[in-house]
């Protein structure tokens, strides 16, 4: 692995990301500890990552009962609120309990309160977005997100085996659309029917997206791209405090590294954007919800991606 680079991409523009997701209370039991009620949510994870890059811009919606507070942390690590809605009713609630080898969790509860009727609303001033993150959810709802953005460099998402289920054909199109596709190792094997992660690649990068990235959690990710495969490890972590959120944050360090020259996608910025998000996602999973994202500093993150680049060298 080439000797990192700063935190972002060397010489580039700072570029606005964009992410569109959902933003939550999370109920989080572990065997580290009791009970933590936490703001969470896919947006929520992913900002906080990518804001280590530069600026962001959050789209979703939260209930009356979503804490003025948390919007104002958000805001105070260079993360625009403005596309934030604020509804009457309740906001996006998930609760769940993870076994202790911290991979297996089950879902104690889901209430989507004012999340089931959100109409994606991107603020005008937004269209110009170059950089665009479709977090995991309704097909229909990232399309309608899509078709805001005026001509954006490079558009990534997310899904999982919900839509994969109930909304197939609008998923098929999408994956279609996009440059971009992350997906959890189940859930490409799931979509494709392939027995392996690097078959279900392939079949994904025949649909059109330029490059696909599989999610293995603690057995790190799997870039592929019509040129080849790389594989990286995840970053050791010595305690594992709360998986929630750690994708997300993924997602928002590779993201938020392209940010700096979202448009040059060769084989190895991408790589070097994958193990800047690795080691995001590996602070991620040291506090509870993204506490520790939020309290990360950019000096930390570099120290660790050089460590990981050492671990990473073979002579």
């Amino acid at each position: 692995m080439p000797a990192p680079a700063p935190c972002g991409a060397a010489g580039g523009e700072r570029i606005m990301v964009l992410v569109a997701g959902t933003l939550g209370i999370d109920t989080i039991l572990t065997p580290n500890g009791a009970p933590r009620e936490c703001i969470g949510g896919s947006a929520v994870h992913f900002a906080y990552a990518a804001a280590l890059f530069g600026p962001v811009r959050i789209a979703g919606i939260v209930g009356e009962d979503f804490p003025p507070d948390a919007l104002r942390r958000l805001e105070a690590r260079g993360i625009d609120t403005a596309g934030i809605r604020i509804a009457p009713g309740k906001t996006f609630r998930w609760s769940g309990r993870y076994h202790a080898n911290m991979d297996d969790r089950d879902t104690l509860a889901t209430e989507l309160n004012v999340l089931a009727t959100w109409e994606p609303e991107v603020p005008p001033a937004w269209s110009d977005s170059r950089v665009v993150f479709l977090a995991n959810g309704s097909p229909r709802v990232q399309r309608a997100v899509m078709a805001q953005v005026a001509a954006p460099d490079i558009v990534v998402c997310d899904t999982m085996d919900f839509w994969i289920r109930t909304e197939r054909e609008e998923l098929d199109t999408l994956l279609r659309e996009v440059d971009g596709v992350l997906m959890n190792e189940s859930e490409i094997l799931m979509y494709t029917g392939e027995a392996s992660p690097i078959r279900a690649a392939q079949d994904l990068l025949d649909l059109g997206p330029e490059f696909v990235i599989v999610k293995k959690g603690a057995h790190g990710s799997i870039l592929c791209t019509k040129e080849g495969v790389d594989a990286l490890p995840a970053y050791p972590v010595a305690r594992v405090c709360d998986p929630t959120g750690a994708g997300d944050g993924f997602a928002g360090g590779f993201l938020g590294y392209l940010g700096a020259a979202p448009s040059i996608r060769d084989r190895q910025t991408l790589k070097r954007a994958l193990a800047r998000a690795t080691c995001v996602a590996s602070f991620n999973v040291e506090d509870f919800g993204a506490a520790r994202l939020e309290a990360l500093a950019e000096d930390e993150l570099q120290h660790r991606v050089h460590e990981y680049a050492r671990m990473l060298a073979i002579g």
